[in-house]
């Protein structure tokens, strides 16, 4: 199991392939991702790597932040994740990954969080239909209708569907297909659309369900490795 990559997504727009169709990708850009920490079976009881991206100013960094950051000599950074991974897959504090991490054709699982909707209604939440539009009903036609029984059980039950918040949740969307790989530019295309909103970040893994493909560099893709290609 190889660690995911952090990248943040820039937006979406497509390719055209040799026969003039084309493919709708989202732009995902990696921003000096780089190994922040290491956790050991031995030390820490389970084995992982730390990544972060992009630059923090030290002034917007919390005090153990600054102090992880220092302990470990990284500069800080925006983000951080962990990535649970293998025993042969951990790397070495301060490699900087690249884009070369996945390969064109590759099957990924993109984690990101949804666009917020504020509060909303029952039908644009849960797409119930509403009630009818004559027949007696006047003012409460996008309204839910029954939202629970009489004396038996006398109560609305939990996790019924009605009006609320609507988005700003953790997302996974499965399998998706690695169009285009920029190493130069530390680029990835995933075909589709991907939860979040523009430049947000979102966390990119080999796919669970699917094997890892075969020219997919193990452990991992770095920028020196890029280059030496």
């Amino acid at each position: 199991m190889r660690t995911g990559l952090i990248a943040r997504k820039l937006g979406m727009t497509r390719l055209f392939k040799d026969d003039g169709t084309h493919v709708p990708v989202t732009v995902l850009q990696l921003d000096e991702l780089q190994v922040v920490e290491v956790r050991t079976q031995e030390r820490d009881g389970y084995t992982a790597v730390q990544l972060g991206t992009g630059r923090a100013k030290v002034k917007n960094v919390t005090q153990p932040n600054r102090g992880h950051f220092s302990r470990l000599k990284v500069e800080p950074k925006k983000k951080l994740v962990e990535f649970r991974v293998a025993a042969d897959a951990l790397l070495e504090t301060g490699a900087a990954l690249s884009a070369s991490h996945f390969v064109t054709g590759q099957k990924v699982d993109v984690t990101g969080t949804s666009k917020g909707k504020g509060f909303a209604g029952g039908m644009k939440r849960w797409n119930f239909a509403g009630l009818e539009a004559s027949h007696g009903v006047s003012i409460s036609h996008r309204s839910l209708g029954s939202t629970g029984n009489r004396q038996d059980p006398g109560k609305t039950f939990k996790n019924k569907k009605m009006a609320g918040h609507l988005g700003d949740e953790r997302i996974t969307t499965l399998n998706l297909e690695i169009a285009a790989v920029d190493a130069e530019r530390n680029l990835l295309m995933v075909r589709g659309a991907i939860p979040g909103a523009k430049n947000g970040f979102v966390l990119v893994r080999d796919a669970i369900k699917k094997p890892r493909h075969a020219e997919a560099p193990y452990p991992a893709g770095l920028v020196e490795t890029a280059a030496a290609g």
